[in-house]
């Protein structure tokens, strides 16, 4: 039965292939002559593992261990032969008998050949007397009978290979059906479970395929979701993410849910591959956050673990914030501003509400109820690098610095609410005006950030502020290399205020001794909320589950993921101790070549520095493009107005002029004198709006030319 196994013995090392088709060396450990199978042992992890495997498998992926097909002969020729023949031919090549003429060779093989064939005889051939005519070949005889006795000492050795021989021919051939058979029941147990499976699949479903492996790999994991019961940890910066379910939409295209939320603070994405050959597969992704929500979770129970704990921040004179990050229809809005029925929202259950709710509870606290707290509510959009007020009829609005260095928004009205139901009034009117329109990406994206704060005054003076922001749909950031200039600008404000976020919740995070928050007009906005030891923020990424969404969700959880990478604890700074030093070299740098231009254009170069990896050259000469674009046609506008008020004045002098020449004996010399003067005035300050609008336009150009450089990221096809 040995020769069955080959040349496998206990020990040697062979390949074998895993249920998951993964192919590697393991060793042999027993023969099982039962089964006709071996079994083999294998370290994996520091464990030790092991599997039983039939000989058909071993032998396919291991041929030079399988039996030999050489030794089984033809029936027509008998085995003993074979092996006497090649016995003779190494004797005879060994003692150097054999003759070098051509007639001696098959002489000598007419000899040799019938006393093989008659083994029980080896003396036969001596007593035979030769005949005459055979007289001279003596020596050769003499040398065939020497080989014949030598022979004849062998003979039981080899009745005993040939008996070998004749066992492993019959044993080879039995190895040989028995596989034959076993694969055949395979292959039909293959067919009845493929056609098993084809019963239950429903092919109306685009993916089935990826669907059946998703499937599969969720009913390995143990689940254990996010419940109340959990602890609510302290963060400074906290970052989660939140699932939606499948809308409609998705439902009736038989999109597939490609999100897993196994855990209170693990995402996996099943991300659809496909090989070369064209075999399809999954890509499991696995991200790591604070906490993960699944598309049964209620907007309660996101706040009570996101926003809740910030609440209390801005009663001990600090500052805090929220934001919604995600693609658009991913459940920004929904989370923020509320649950909808149709185009109708519910704003009482969404996070502006329940922090409003909170604020005025903690009011009627008997330690900040004798604080005299008044509280006051401001809404915004930044829409494009320039600022809105949506409680104000839309009113535009100017960002500036004061002497303190403090950004102050000009003309942002402040309107004091008393209860919650104030609140939802303002959220409703302010929702009304914001801004939206079709991206990329999606139909109804919300093309602006609209930023809601409560603020806690006392005496006049601010106690505390809750910005709450919902953030422009991210898909909108791709939408740099649109044929359409306003789409384009859209697009860079929206890349630029994301990656001037990230970096300003990194100086948050690590104390950095600066923030590029000049970088964008959100970040310059939502300055006071990243500096100050007591300021605090949460990020809450909301994603599609669906396949279609694959690409923008990945992005989404890769930026989260990477500001939730940059927050250390205090006592952990000197891990990125290089880093920090190469920034405050880089920023001193700034500050020689850089900050008697634009502080602004500094904390651009900066920030673009900071992510040289997301970042191009090209991209980098775009945004610069577009801030000196943005910043020049504010001074022009400001030109403007002021030609336009001054140009009033004009108007009034030259009628008092033209009234003075109707009098009979005007002083004409003086009248002449004026209106030179005048027209003085007016061509210069007419020619220097001209010379800037000039700028201007060239400054357009230059941000169209460099919008052509960049190449355009287009999502990659599932």
């Amino acid at each position: 039965m040995a020769s069955s196994f080959g040349k496998i013995v206990v020990g040697t090392y062979v390949e074998i292939k895993r249920s998951d088709g993964r192919i590697h060396q393991a060793m042999v450990t027993s023969l099982n002559e039962d089964n006709e199978s071996v079994t083999v042992e294998w370290i994996e992890n520091g464990d030790t593992k092991g599997k039983e495997i039939d000989l058909e498998s071993i032998f396919a992926l291991n041929p030079d261990v399988a039996p030999d097909e050489e030794i089984a002969p033809s029936p027509e020729t008998p085995p003993p032969p074979t092996p006497t023949c090649v016995k003779v031919n190494k004797i005879a090549k060994n003692r150097r008998t054999i003759a070098p003429t051509k007639n001696d060779t098959p002489s000598r093989d007419n000899r040799v050949a019938p006393t093989r064939a008659r083994p029980p005889q080896p003396q036969q051939p001596e007593p035979a007397p030769p005949p005459p005519s055979q007289q001279p070949a003596q020596p050769t005889q003499a040398q065939t009978q020497q080989q014949l006795q030598n022979e004849s000492s062998h003979q039981p050795i080899s009745r005993k290979e040939c008996g070998q021989l004749s066992r492993r021919k019959s044993n080879c051939v039995k190895e040989v059906e028995k596989l034959q058979e076993k694969r055949e029941r395979r292959r039909l147990q293959q067919q009845e479970l493929r056609e098993k499976r084809a019963q239950e699949v429903d092919t109306t479903i685009p993916n089935y395929e990826i669907m059946y492996m998703i499937r599969d790999f969720r009913a390995s994991l143990d689940y254990r979701p996010l419940t109340t019961a959990d602890l609510i940890e302290e963060h400074r910066i906290c970052v989660c993410v939140r699932k939606r379910p499948l809308n409609k939409k998705e439902l009736t295209m038989k999109d597939l849910d490609v999100i897993t939320i196994p855990s209170k603070d693990v995402v996996m994405v099943h991300e659809p591959k496909q090989k070369v050959d064209l075999t399809r597969y999954l890509e499991n992704q696995t991200f790591r956050f604070d906490y993960a929500f699944d598309d049964s979770t209620t907007n309660e129970m996101v706040y009570r673990f996101t926003a809740r704990p910030l609440v209390e921040t801005i009663f001990e004179r600090g500052m805090a914030t929220c934001f919604a990050y995600g693609q658009t229809g991913s459940g920004k809005t929904h989370t923020m501003g509320g649950d909808f029925s149709g185009k109708n929202q519910d704003c009482s259950k969404g996070v502006y509400a329940l922090a409003a709710r909170d604020v005025f509870l903690m009011l009627k606290k008997p330690n900040y109820k004798k604080l005299d707290l008044q509280v006051y509510a401001t809404f915004f959009e930044i829409y494009s690098g320039k600022v809105f007020d949506l409680l104000n009829r839309k009113a535009k609005l100017r960002v500036l610095e004061d002497g303190k260095q403090q950004v102050q928004v000009v003309g942002l009205q402040e309107k004091e609410v008393k209860c919650t139901e104030d609140v939802l009034k303002l959220i409703e009117v302010g929702n009304s005006c914001r801004t939206s329109g079709q991206t990329s990406a999606n139909a109804h994206s919300s093309r602006s950030h609209a930023v809601f704060q409560i603020i806690l005054r006392r005496k006049g003076k601010m106690h505390g502020k809750f910005s709450l922001i919902d953030l422009a749909g991210n898909e909108r950031g791709a939408d740099t290399s649109s044929a359409d200039r306003q789409t384009r600008l859209e697009g860079a404000e929206i890349n630029k205020s994301l990656l001037a976020l990230k970096e300003c919740i990194r100086a948050l995070g690590r104390n950095k001794p600066h923030t590029p928050f000049r970088a964008s007009k959100l970040t310059q906005v939502l300055r006071d909320s990243f500096i100050g030891e007591n300021s605090r923020t949460c990020m809450i990424a909301t994603i599609s589950p669906g396949m279609t969404s694959c690409e923008n969700t990945l992005n989404t959880l890769r930026y989260a993921n990477r500001v939730k990478e940059l927050t250390v604890d205090p006592n952990q700074v000197m891990e990125g101790g290089r880093p920090n030093i190469h920034t405050v070299n880089q920023l001193d740098l700034l500050d020689d070549e850089w900050l008697s231009i634009s502080p602004q254009r500094d904390d651009l170069k900066l920030l673009c520095e900071q992510n040289e990896e997301e970042v191009s050259p090209q991209l980098f000469t775009f945004h610069e493009a577009v801030s000196q674009l943005v910043e020049m046609e504010e001074q022009v506008l400001e030109d403007h107005r002021a030609v336009f008020q001054e140009s009033i004045r004009w108007l009034e002098d030259e009628k008092v002029l033209l009234e003075m020449t109707e009098e009979v004996d005007y002083d004409v010399e003086s009248y002449a004198t004026q209106l030179e003067q005048i027209l003085d005035q007016k061509i210069e300050i007419l020619t220097e709006l001209r010379d800037k609008v000039k700028s201007f336009r060239s400054a357009l150009q230059e941000e169209e030319q460099a919008s052509k450089q960049i190449n355009p990221k287009r999502p990659r096809a599932l």
